[in-house]
């Protein structure tokens, strides 16, 4: 018995010694299809392409090889007949979604979305298949509508984006030593499932406060050591002034938009709320905001420290919720600058008051709800989505900001009850 187990021991180290052996040879008619020359070989190449994927430890990948090879006699010079190891190139295994060995995929009249093949897997079978998809080529190029099919897979294939493609001569000068924040994807074009959801995640981030970009690893020669790629699709968070790739930091999460999004937004710091002290703050805040969102406070006579402080942890929470829209955030004590709030119209109408101006496109509107979190919630929401009641304001003449002095979270030192609006306010909240 342990004669036998030695025996068995050394066949299967002659088997490992022997090295990873493809099914197909450099003489057969079957070719061997690489990440390396997938694209070129097949997504380029106006021949209709059976692509076998398999697997050598396979016994039904191993038992089909004689079939395949008498195929790809028999269509040579009508087809092109290749085959993939899915054990080493795994990466045209994730993109094509081959669930299982073996795996026949047609890349017919579109490639980007090949068809597969469910029956017989001979040699006749998988011909009259092949010779299917071939008279539907012929059919197109007859009725001229070959190349409206081209540009449908084209246009499937390049989703419009405001994602930047990235070369390496001024990736350091663009990304590295930029002073805004960038989310870069390192990719290859045989990832097209995974650079889709990039893409999808991408647009939904633009103008939130990142730069986007792209960069091709298979056309730049750029240090993979050095850029520590995973796999077909790297997406790394690049913070403002990285300097080093080494300081980037990597998304280990699922490879889908939604999951892509979330990351990146909890990367983004909080907006500061600003009190409204003088023309410095009122720039800091909103200089470069779509839209300037202004809370008129009640005076600390009628709002205790305590409630003041209560309704600023409101509007933190707000300006939290919406740190991805392109909102600046001040505040200011009721009376302390009357010419804004005149020309904001929220003079007569009571206390705390919101406001959200837009001088780019001279428009502002006016909350008239209660001062209660959804309530905000909505007329901030229709304000991003471009919604909601808005009136003229013009900008050019901008009101005299006057300069007083920062609050610092004391109560006023007077000697009063808490007045009657102050307790319904602080009762609200």
């Amino acid at each position: 018995m342990s004669g036998i187990v030695i025996v068995g021991s050394i066949l299967m180290m002659i088997v490992f010694a022997a090295g990873h052996i493809n099914l197909y040879g450099p003489n057969d008619d079957v070719v061997e299809l690489t990440t390396a020359n997938f694209e070129h070989k097949v997504l380029q190449d106006d021949a209709i392409w059976i692509v076998k994927f398999y697997a050598t430890w396979c016994s039904y990948c191993n038992a089909m090889v004689p079939e395949y090879k008498k195929l790809a006699k028999a269509l040579k010079g009508v087809a092109k007949v290749g085959a993939v190891d899915g054990e080493q190139h795994y990466e045209l295994c994730s993109t094509y979604e081959v669930r299982g060995f073996p795996m026949i995929k047609i890349f017919g009249v579109n490639k980007t979305q090949p068809s597969e093949y469910f029956e017989a897997r001979n040699a006749e079978q998988i011909a009259k298949a092949v010779v299917a998809e071939i008279q539907r080529k012929l059919q197109l190029v007859i009725k001229g509508q070959e190349d409206v099919v081209a540009a449908k897979v084209a246009a499937e294939e390049e989703p419009e984006s405001d994602v930047i493609e990235l070369q390496t001569d001024d990736f350091a000068k663009q990304v590295l030593n930029s002073n805004e924040i960038w989310l870069v994807a390192f990719y290859t074009p045989y990832c097209k499932a995974l650079t889709a959801e990039w893409i999808q995640a991408a647009n939904e981030l633009s103008g939130k406060g990142f730069k986007l970009g792209a960069m091709d690893v298979s056309k730049h020669m750029i240090k993979e050591k050095e850029y520590k790629f995973r796999d077909c699709l790297t997406i790394k968070y690049f913070p403002a002034n990285t300097r080093l790739v080494s300081n980037a930091q990597d998304y280990h999460g699922k490879r889908n938009a939604a999951d892509i999004i979330s990351w990146a937004v909890g990367k983004l710091e909080v907006p500061q709320l600003l009190q409204l002290i003088d023309e410095a703050s009122l720039y800091a805040a909103c200089e470069e905001k779509s839209w300037c969102v202004i809370s008129v406070l009640p005076s600390l006579l009628d709002c205790n420290a305590r409630c003041r402080h209560t309704l600023l942890h409101s509007l933190r929470k707000l300006s939290e919720k919406f740190k991805l829209e392109p909102f600046g955030w001040l505040w200011n004590e009721a009376g302390e600058q009357p010419v804004l709030e005149e020309g904001l119209q929220v003079t007569n109408s009571g206390y705390p008051a919101l406001v959200a101006v837009n001088c780019e496109q001279m428009q502002f509107s006016v909350f008239n709800e209660p001062f209660t979190h959804d309530n905000l919630v909505k007329f901030l929401g229709d304000i991003a989505n471009n919604r909601g009641h808005k009136m003229h304001i013009n900008c050019a003449q901008r009101p005299a900001i006057n300069q007083v002095a920062a609050w610092e979270g004391d109560d006023v030192q007077l000697s009063k009850k808490m007045s009657l609006a102050e307790r319904e306010i602080t009762d609200e909240l």
